[in-house]
């Protein structure tokens, strides 16, 4: 994989592609059972996050840079995705657990089709994969207008 690309989000790769397709869906259904609640500051205020309309289920996300504005800050990755909709929140599990703590440099030089690397395409639509590739859009704009203004 490239250097561009963290370990964290090398080794979902890896694992993603070392599976025969049907197993590569069972390891993005627990990735869908691994994503973190929203913090309590957000519950109930999907208003603040941003919603994801490329997505065929409902997903908002929220990114915050820690400290505020700090272009070597790190960044925190936040998702609300409803439980009866596993591939999508599968897809944000992926982005959560490799993006998420890394630093804005990192995030931010994340190859923007890095979602078709995971071997999913033989495993869902390509309306679906779009999904996620939006999601990554959005988490990198986000960033960036945390750190430039």
């Amino acid at each position: 994989m490239s250097s561009q690309i963290p370990e964290s989000l090398t080794e979902l790769v890896d694992d993603f592609n070392e599976l025969a397709v049907p197993d590569r869906l069972q390891l993005l259904l627990e990735l869908s059972d691994e994503l973190p609640p929203l913090p309590e500051r957000y519950e109930g205020h999907l208003d603040e996050l941003e919603r994801v309309d490329e997505c065929q289920t409902p997903l908002f996300l929220a990114v915050e840079v820690e400290p505020a504005g700090d272009p070597h800050g790190t960044v925190r990755l936040f998702f609300h995705a409803p439980p009866e909709s596993p591939t999508t929140r599968g897809f944000a599990g992926i982005l959560h657990t490799g993006l998420d703590g890394q630093t804005v440099d990192i995030v931010l030089a994340v190859p923007d089709d890095v979602p078709f690397s995971f071997g999913l395409a033989e495993a869902v639509s390509p309306l679906r994969l779009r999904g996620m590739v939006a999601m990554l859009g959005r988490i990198k704009r986000q960033v960036r207008d945390q750190v430039v203004g």
